[in-house]
């Protein structure tokens, strides 16, 4: 029974599921804001712009959110973004008219907030949870807990396409609001208070990380999900829509199993990466797993520009590249939590989740920007370009850090 589990477990557990809530909202928001936007006739361009604001509100959110989860306990930061998340969904009940571009960008810049919050929480909330000469257990939760976000942020993306074919954008909207009042209830009754609240007063100048792991491994981050959302986030649904006439059904369920798997492979990483073999990653691994990742959209670009069975060349490499880029992510998940301190560990996680929002926000941006003027090759190749960069980067960390 789960009252006969460690106060630690119990925690984790509540944290986890929170996450997960939150998560399968966020996923599914995400793909009913692209499908029916598109569908009222917006540009990749267009598209990419609803989403500035949920990825620049992040950079800012996780600096801060970082601090104020020191100050004030995680538990309040979490609790908040759910609240936040709630509100952003029922700004989106307005009639249909009202869905202009600011008033999306402002609804989504509140669910950006939310989402960093309630993710920084999480993976800080983990660091204080487990004990300290738990590397190895800390590592496994770590894996876990990104693999199973990712996966049910898959099933998001199934369940918008589902929710916006079958009941419509606004009662799909409601379904959800309702569902994480229920989660943020819950979550409010049961949450520690304490939860990683530090025993001094934490300063605000503060935030910026003084790590020089924790720096190099940030702009690591940002070059390596900038690379992924260049090409993923707006360019690839509308690629599919437009160019293989694929409906929002096949959209999303696609796109939706890739998250799935991707998911399920970050939760296997320990495995794939040496650690049940008393393996730590080294700099070199970690720059290896780069250096793979960045081959793989060079070829896709190279397969696209000479119009070999693109549609093969589109659903392999993807496959691929989630693959490869489940591993990287599990990967860097786990070092910031093991170079972030102990004693304050929301405000490093915070520095490094920034880093991660500003990577997000450039790939974005670009994304619609690129595709519209140059097609989906050059977004591919910038790709390829932010992974060498991360790439390099990663050489620059500590060779051997230990579990």
């Amino acid at each position: 029974m789960i009252s006969t589990l460690p106060q630690s477990v119990r925690q984790y557990l509540i944290v986890t599921a929170n996450y997960w809530c939150f998560t399968l909202t966020d996923g599914a928001l995400r793909m009913l804001v692209v499908l029916y936007f598109h569908d009222l006739g917006y540009k990749a361009l267009e598209i990419a712009l609803l989403f500035v604001f949920y990825e620049a509100f992040g950079v800012v959110t996780n600096l801060i959110g970082g601090w104020l989860g020191a100050k004030w306990g995680l538990n309040r930061t979490m609790n908040i973004g759910l609240g936040m998340q709630i509100f952003a969904l029922a700004m989106l009940l307005v009639p249909a008219s009202w869905l202009t571009i600011v008033w999306m960008m402002a609804a989504q810049a509140l669910s950006g907030i939310a989402k960093d919050l309630n993710k920084m929480s999480a993976k800080s909330s983990i660091k204080v949870l487990v004990p300290k000469d738990k590397s190895d257990t800390l590592y496994q939760w770590v894996a876990f807990l990104t693999g199973s976000k990712n996966t049910l942020k898959g099933v998001g993306f199934f369940l918008g396409g589902i929710l916006l074919t079958s009941i419509g954008f606004q009662n799909a909207i409601l379904v959800m609001a309702i569902a994480l009042g229920v989660v943020w209830i819950f979550s409010l009754w049961k949450l520690k208070d304490d939860l990683g609240k530090t025993k001094s007063k934490p300063k605000f100048s503060e935030i910026f990380s003084k790590s020089k792991e924790i720096n190099i491994l940030s702009a690591a981050r940002m070059f390596l999900f900038g690379a992924r959302d260049i090409w993923f986030v707006v360019a690839l649904p509308v690629y599919l829509s437009e160019h293989f006439n694929w409906d929002h059904w096949t959209v999303g369920s696609f796109l939706a199993f890739w998250v799935i798997g991707y998911g399920v492979v970050q939760g296997l990483a320990p495995k794939i990466t040496g650690k049940n073999s008393g393996k730590a990653p080294s700099n070199i691994t970690i720059t290896s797993w780069v250096a793979l990742l960045a081959i793989t959209p060079a070829l896709m670009a190279l397969g696209l520009q000479e119009n070999v069975h693109p549609q093969l060349i589109l659903i392999g490499g993807l496959i691929l590249f989630g693959v490869i880029f489940a591993i990287n992510s599990s990967l860097h998940s786990y070092l910031i939590v093991h170079y972030a301190d102990s004693e304050g560990v929301s405000m490093d996680v915070g520095f490094y989740y920034m880093a991660n929002a500003m990577g997000r926000l450039i790939g974005t941006v670009l994304s619609g920007w690129i595709y519209q003027e140059f097609g989906l090759a050059s977004c591919l190749w910038f790709s390829f370009s932010f992974l060498l960069a991360a790439s390099c980067l990663s050489i620059f960390l500590k060779k051997h850090p230990a579990y």
